[in-house]
């Protein structure tokens, strides 16, 4: 006995999409990566613009020796302090010790060890 007809058509379903996402990959991926790629420099781009804006010097350097330490962190910063400031809850510019102050509130909470010896 054969096959129930929704399943075969089901089948024929799975083969197209399959061939359609390779097909992708293989060559018609390019022009999305390529666009998403710039996209994301010229976000990255406009935060910069962003941060030069509303840091000082002082501020800056220490934002970037964080980054160059701690890439995650230095990126998560980066985004909070570009978010502060487009929605307008900065004032000014951030000073050194404004950005040592933000730097401690993102700081995840830091684990102590107690080594007890009996």
């Amino acid at each position: 006995m054969s096959e129930n007809p929704d399943d075969e058509r089901l089948e024929e379903l799975r083969e197209k999409k399959m061939e359609q996402l390779r097909e992708r990959e293989q060559g018609g991926g390019g022009a999305d990566a390529e666009a998403q790629q710039g996209a994301q420099k010229r976000a990255e781009a406009q935060q910069e613009a962003v941060l030069k804006q509303h840091l000082t010097d002082g501020a800056r350097q220490r934002l970037n020796a964080v980054a160059m330490s701690k890439p995650e962190f230095g990126d998560k910063v980066k985004k909070q302090v570009a978010a502060l400031a487009q929605s307008g809850r900065v004032q000014g510019q951030i000073d050194e010790d404004q950005m040592r102050d933000l730097l401690k509130e993102l700081q995840p909470d830091q684990q102590s060890f107690d080594i007890r010896r009996r």
